[in-house]
C-alpha cells in the first residue's frame, strides 16, 4: 500500500508506516485531523528550538485535533545516528514530546520512504520535489491532502496560523 513510485495516492491516509518499534501504523486512523508531518534529527542545529515548539504546538492543538507525526531522518550530515527508539526516548524525555516518532526512514532519493515521496509530489519546496534539511514541515488537511510545505528555518510557532485556519475549516 503506498508503494507506487508514480504517487497516484491522493491522501495521506492511504499509507501503512512503522513505528519506532517497527508496527504497521495505517495513517487513516488520522482522518478527521489536521496532521503537521516533520522529518527530525537529535545532533542538528534546529533541533532543540524545532523539538520544544513543536511540543508547543501540539499541547495546544491536540484536544481540537492536530496531531504532529515526527519521522526520524539520518540523510542530512548523518545528525540522526541513534536507532528509532532511542530517538523517540531522546525526544520525549528530552522535549516531553507526546507525538508519536516512527520509524527512521529516507526522505529523498530511490529510497524515499512512500509517504514522503508523496508529500514531495503534492508540495514542492525550494529545491523542487527534494527535501532540503532536517525539520522540513508539511500540513496535511483532514482528509489527507497536502495544504502546506515549511522549510527548516520555519519555525513550527510561525505556522500557527495555517494550523487553526486548517483546524477550523
Amino acid at each position: 500500500m503506498g508503494g507506487a513510485s508514480s504517487v497516484p495516492e491522493h491522501s495521506i491516509h492511504e499509507f501503512t508506516v512503522k513505528d519506532s518499534k517497527g508496527k504497521d501504523v495505517d495513517l487513516s486512523i488520522y482522518k478527521g485531523k489536521v496532521v503537521l508531518v516533520v522529518n527530525v534529527a537529535s545532533k542538528c542545529g534546529f533541533t532543540s528550538s524545532n523539538y520544544a515548539k513543536l511540543t508547543k504546538l501540539y499541547e495546544k492543538y491536540r484536544n481540537k485535533g492536530l496531531e504532529i507525526l515526527a519521522f526520524p531522518c539520518n540523510q542530512f550530515l548523518k545528525q540522526e545516528p541513534e536507532s528509532s527508539e532511542k530517538v523517540e526516548e531522546f525526544a520525549c524525555s528530552r522535549f516531553n514530546a507526546q507525538y508519536p516518532i516512527f520509524q527512521k526512514i529516507r526522505v529523498n532519493g530511490p529510497k524515499a520512504a512512500p509517504v514522503y515521496k508523496f508529500l514531495k509530489a503534492k508540495k514542492k519546496g525550494f529545491l523542487g520535489s527534494s527535501i532540503k534539511w532536517n525539520f522540513t514541515k508539511f500540513l496535511v488537511d483532514k482528509e489527507g491532502r497536502v495544504i502546506g510545505r515549511y522549510g527548516p528555518t520555519t519555525s513550527p510557532l510561525s505556522i500557527e496560523g495555517d494550523i487553526q485556519k486548517a483546524l477550523n475549516a
